[in-house]
């Protein structure tokens, strides 16, 4: 009688075992794929940090090509006043970016000012991005008597 008991609740046992297996999710999917997150991660990571690195020097070239554009609007501006092409020069060096080149084209029509700048992207690992600016000024009338506009009393 013992016994036929025992065998009973061993049968029960291992019914109750294989409903439990069957009901708990696995987690994993074998050994075959064990680690292959971290292979994945290590595959998407170097992408994240690339397009990190591409995103932040787009900022930076644009933000380096909108100073070359006020630093060369400012100095035709200057220059445009009549003051000396060294100070417009001077002037757009203070608001272009660090190492920018500027070109001053002076005649008696207009006066036309080219700040450049190259920008490292990545820090030097990805290749130099050339930014630009120009502007464009008409010189002002100097002298004792500027002419009169029509209509001007």
């Amino acid at each position: 009688m013992l016994g036929a008991t025992l065998t009973r609740l061993r049968a029960a046992a291992g019914r109750w075992t294989l409903l439990l297996r069957s009901a708990t999710p696995r987690t994993g999917r074998g050994r075959r794929e064990r680690g292959s997150v971290t292979a994945e991660a290590a595959l998407v990571l170097p992408v994240l940090v690339l397009l990190l690195t591409v995103a932040v020097g787009t900022v930076s070239a644009v933000t380096a090509q909108m100073r070359c554009v006020d630093a060369a609007r400012e100095a035709a501006r200057a220059v445009a006043r009549g003051e000396s092409l060294e100070s417009g020069i001077e002037l757009a060096a203070r608001a272009a970016p660090a190492g920018a080149r500027i070109r001053v084209d002076s005649s008696a029509e207009r006066i036309v000012v080219t700040v450049t700048a190259e920008v490292p992207i990545g820090g030097g690992l990805l290749p130099a991005v050339t930014v630009s600016g120009e502007a464009v000024a008409r010189p002002e009338p100097t002298g004792p008597d500027p002419p009169l506009m029509a209509g001007s009393p």
